[in-house]
């Protein structure tokens, strides 16, 4: 096994390549990563960096999400980590980004929390998707483009975890409800096309937060271009939103009014992700779920 040092001087090598940061001087690990180790790193020029760790094959993951931090950072509307450099050796992976000091927010740093997003999610593009595929959690997401939203998310999205569900053995009842749920996707479309929005396509509490100055900051995407409906919906899902940023998004760009139950469906990907992630009550919550937007269809 690679020694500890061996690793992180093969990190100062690869930060080393593209800044002037000069050597790493020291390394603290940080709390909060399920998936990933996380680091702070400082360097002889009094820089921090933030670095994420995972073993070697984790190198496309972060491949796909230093990708994902400059497809948003593209769209010049909410503060987001710059990327600085990916690399594996010594038996690991990482990426290295920005270290942004965090702040407990503000007065008025919700309001600007909605009125970003927003901005961020009228960035479009001609299709949905993404040209990359990347992953959602640690579960691979499939991103292939198309101009068909409903065929998109049946396909991409709900299909694919139905099936990743069977192979972990999640079966019967799950997957009968969930083949009559997609047989039937329209439903919930009827009047309502949306347009390929910019999405972070993760956009949970934990990966939302504030710097010292109270402006927002998001991280850890799994972007695509998708409804916008999608990225509204899992800010619901755990919690952690105000109810300013809901009004102000709002205000900024009306929800429609089908987005009520269109949102369960948009939080049914995660809540399938979950049950594949970690099993437990996240297979019966989906099941409800199901059952609850069946329920709609019949009416």
């Amino acid at each position: 096994m690679a020694s500890s040092t061996e690793l992180w001087s093969l990190i100062s090598d690869s930060l080393h390549a593209v800044t002037d940061c000069g050597l790493i001087t020291d390394y603290k690990s940080l709390a909060g990563g399920s998936i990933n180790r996380a680091y702070r790193i400082n360097t002889e020029v009094e820089v921090s960096y933030f670095v994420k760790l995972n073993s070697a094959a984790g190198l496309p993951m972060f491949e796909a999400e230093c990708d994902g931090l400059y497809e948003l950072i593209s769209a010049n509307a909410i503060r987001v980590p710059l990327p600085v450099t990916t690399g594996s050796g010594a038996g690991s992976a990482w990426l290295v980004s920005e270290y942004i000091q965090l702040g407990r927010g503000q007065s008025g740093s919700q309001r600007l929390l909605g009125l970003q997003l927003a901005a961020m999610h009228r960035a479009s593009e001609g299709c949905f998707g993404w040209y990359r595929d990347n992953t959602i959690g640690s579960t691979p997401q499939h991103n292939n483009q198309g101009e068909n939203w409903i065929d998109f998310y049946r396909e991409c999205r709900l299909l694919y975890q139905l099936d990743l569900a069977a192979r972990n053995g999640f079966t019967g009842s799950l997957q009968k409800k969930g083949e009559r749920l997609l047989t039937d996707l329209n439903h919930f479309f009827s009047g309502y096309s949306p347009q390929p929005s910019l999405l972070h396509g993760d956009l949970w509490g934990g990966n939302c937060a504030f710097d010292e100055g109270g402006q927002p900051v998001i991280f850890d995407p799994a972007v695509y271009y998708g409804d916008r409906e999608a990225d509204l919906a899992m800010t619901e899902l755990f919690g952690g939103f105000s109810a300013e940023f809901y009004t102000v998004y709002n205000d900024a760009w009306q929800l429609d009014e089908g987005y009520r139950v269109r949102k369960n469906l948009y939080n049914l990907y995660h809540i399938l992700n979950h049950a594949n992630l970690f099993g437990g009550g996240y297979t019966a919550q989906a099941e409800s779920m199901i059952d609850s937007l069946l329920a709609e269809i019949r009416g």
